[in-house]
């Protein structure tokens, strides 16, 4: 026999505490439609909001995500990495919050979730108003347009505009317009991934020790310390990733913390708490080893198919970039970010790190010569890049192989110079360079051997772990990785970055080949000439190459 029908939001999010503050009043006004009060907005509203709050997102953080980051300053227990990692981030946060330079070259896909309620008249295509504030706040702020349309299966293009947006409208009950908007980094949303499991994983045991795997196979190449979150069932597999990406940004943190026998979904606060305990024991930290390799965890438990057990997984990086917004009847509101990051930065941070203990490299010297300076120096060391890199990413890669595959060999400069890993936003009017950070190393793994064994790609930098691969192709050819800081790309092109150039496919924009001249520009050695590989060596080993 069927139990009685019941009705629940599946989403029972408590009282909304975020802090917003008034953008506008105009073009919103109340009208009367069959005896009932309706909200009407204009297209314009909807227009000036996403041009807004794009530019807000990748300028300004939440105070609580920076609050966060400080407190490992003072944290007894967080490693000099952590520490290191923590102050570049807020110094990061402070130069970008001058509104110039974005706190990551990657400004991201544009993610707007909406609830419009049923008394709220738009009067016309609210995705293509949206999609308007979009290009706007892309074309008016030095932010990377990152965005390729297919042209065919194989053939890409950047649209130029950092369009298409991802815009999901859900029609609700009452007379609010509600949103999230998110600028979603290729690093970070990379690291959202479904599992596909069953009841067997649902103790505690075996459901413990699955998600501390998961959390270890993230490693660092989206930029930690991060916000984590899985989501524990759903109704699909869509539901369950759609969930856990919006759990990563903090915006079901008003749920409530049991569930009921008609499935809503929860919070399990005492799990999160065990499992943020996991991620500060794995030794990994926030990119070089230590206890910050999370921020926060959340879990949130859905209904689910008895047949099908879907767990998501996704992270929010460094680049924290959510703001909620509203419109109601008072007018349009967005949440208020900081502008002021510098206050939690301490005085005696801002002192100079010792010199003595960051080893000097002139890249202006033969390629033999800057690698036996690196040979003199463990795994671990500190340094300080002056001189000449040369910059190729993804796409680049794939032309630089289709040369050596049709016999025209490898390009001089691959040979000559460092390969940064990376891809500028815009540069500024007045300045050398626009927000100028590391991309994911393991993308490029594929490239290493071949590119080596032919004399190229001998010193890599980039940010994140990599494959064991790269790990053997350095020992047997005389390479090095060596690995920045994911996040500070703001404090890079202000402090580092002296004077950017294309020198190779021009017609690939921010995927094309550049050559920058750097001074002091901050690296780690992580995989040496000699095998060693500083993620594997982490005391205890931690998980992401294997013990």
């Amino acid at each position: 026999m069927a139990s009685p029908f019941h009705y629940q939001e599946p989403f029972p999010l408590g009282a909304d505490t975020t802090k917003y503050r008034l953008l506008t009043k105009e073009h919103v006004s109340i009208a009367e439609f069959d005896g009932k009060s309706v909200l009407k907005v204009a297209p314009e509203a909807l227009t000036l909001l996403a041009n807004q709050a794009l530019h807000d997102i990748n300028f300004y953080l939440r105070t609580e995500h920076l609050e966060q980051v400080a407190a490992i300053l003072a944290d007894k227990e967080a490693s000099d990495n952590d520490r290191a990692v923590a102050l570049a981030m807020l110094r990061n946060a402070e130069v970008a919050a001058k509104g110039v330079l974005p706190f990551c070259q990657d400004t991201g896909t544009a993610a707007i979730t909406a609830k419009k309620g049923q008394q709220v008249w738009t009067g016309g295509d609210d995705a293509e108003a949206l999609s308007l504030g979009v290009y706007q706040a892309y074309a008016q702020n030095n932010l990377r347009y990152s965005q390729l349309a297919p042209l065919d299966l194989y053939t890409e293009k950047n649209t130029g505009t950092n369009l298409p947006a991802q815009i999901d409208i859900a029609a609700t009950s009452g007379s609010k317009f509600e949103f999230l908007f998110v600028a979603k980094g290729g690093g970070s949303a990379n690291k959202c991934y479904l599992y596909q499991e069953t009841k067997a994983v649902l103790n505690p045991k075996s459901l413990v020790k699955f998600l501390t795997e998961k959390m270890q196979s993230l490693g660092t190449a989206a930029c930690p310390p991060y916000h984590l979150a899985f989501v524990i069932g759903g109704t699909s597999a869509e539901a369950t990733m759609k969930a856990v990406k919006l759990a990563s940004t903090h915006y079901y943190d008003a749920l409530p913390t049991s569930g009921n026998e008609h499935g809503q979904a929860f919070r399990d606060i005492a799990l999160e708490a065990e499992l943020l305990k996991v991620a500060h024991q794995l030794g990994i930290g926030a990119q070089f080893g230590g206890k910050w390799f999370a921020l926060d965890v959340r879990v949130v438990r859905l209904p689910r198919h008895g047949a099908s057990c879907p767990i998501g997984l996704a992270v929010s990086c460094s680049a924290d970039r959510n703001a909620k917004a509203k419109i109601d009847k008072d007018g349009i509101w967005i949440e208020q970010l900081e502008t002021n990051p510098g206050r939690f930065i301490p005085a005696d941070a801002r002192k100079h790190a010792d010199a003595t203990k960051v080893v000097k490299i002139d890249l202006n010297r033969p390629m033999a010569d800057i690698r036996a300076e690196l040979s003199k120096h463990p795994v671990t060391t500190r340094l300080a890049l002056t001189g000449t890199l040369v910059v190729a990413r993804d796409i680049a890669h794939a032309k630089i192989r289709e040369r050596l595959e049709k016999g025209e060999g490898l390009p001089q400069y691959i040979k000559d110079h460092p390969v940064y890993y990376a891809g500028p936003a815009k540069t500024p009017v007045g300045m050398a360079s626009g927000s100028f950070g590391p991309t994911t190393a393991g993308r490029m793994d594929s490239y290493v051997e071949l590119f080596q064994k032919h004399g190229g790609s001998l010193v890599m930098i980039a940010k994140g772990n990599r494959g064991e691969t790269v790990t053997n192709a350095c020992k047997a050819h005389g390479g090095f990785y060596l690995g920045s800081i994911g996040g500070p790309a703001a404090i890079l092109a202000q402090e580092n970055i002296r004077k950017v150039e294309v020198i190779d496919y021009p017609e690939l924009g921010m995927e094309a080949v550049w050559k920058i001249e750097v001074v002091d520009f901050p690296a780690f050695i992580l995989v040496d000439d000699k095998g060693h590989d500083f993620f594997r060596e982490l005391p205890g080993g931690c998980g992401i190459c294997g013990p």
